[in-house]
């Protein structure tokens, strides 16, 4: 298994999007129009599950996604590729449970390493970074850090939550990047 580690991100786009808050505000927000909105979500305990495929979720926290439910009831998976496998089919995963009852879910961007909502993510498919799972949809926080990813890492495509489908899943899971 290959493990990377995330650099610290001072880059200079960073910096000159942070001057720009002082400078210009309304250039800020609108370079941040693309920013995927942050998630609060409580972390993985020690012995908690991915109910997909039954990885320790704690041990690889760079790639964890949570979803919460109205009640409280929290699932972590192990990466995107398996929340969405199991947001597609929550029944089957959590018997009982129904999707409408998720009120919200989080995927740890791959530069910021923190929760940013599912919904609003960019992925990146076919890279040459590998997840816990092998290959994965790769969580970015926005449009410009998903270009650069696809750039840097030899990736196929971006897309965004919905274009995560059964089929494309089963086709990470191939090795396929359709």
């Amino acid at each position: 298994m290959i493990r990377h580690r995330r650099p610290a991100r001072l880059d200079r786009r960073a910096f000159v999007a942070g001057l720009a808050t002082f400078v210009c505000l309304p250039v800020a927000e609108a370079a941040d129009a693309d920013k995927a909105a942050a998630v609060d979500l409580p972390k993985p305990g020690e012995r908690d599950v991915c109910p997909v495929c039954g990885m320790f979720v704690a041990k690889y926290p760079y790639w964890i996604a949570s979803a919460r439910f109205r009640d409280g009831h929290m699932e972590h998976f192990d990466g995107a590729k398996d929340l969405f496998k199991y947001l597609r089919d929550v029944g089957h995963w959590s018997p009982g449970r129904k999707a409408e009852e998720i009120e919200a879910v989080g995927v740890t961007a791959y530069y910021e390493g923190s929760l940013v909502a599912a919904e609003t993510a960019w992925y990146v498919i076919g890279s040459d970074v590998l997840g816990p799972m092998g290959h994965e949809l790769v969580p970015l926080a926005s449009k410009t850090d998903a270009e650069e990813f696809l750039a840097d890492h030899k990736g196929r495509r971006i897309l965004r939550a919905p274009d995560a489908t059964l089929a494309l899943l089963a086709a990470l899971d191939d090795g396929r990047f359709e």
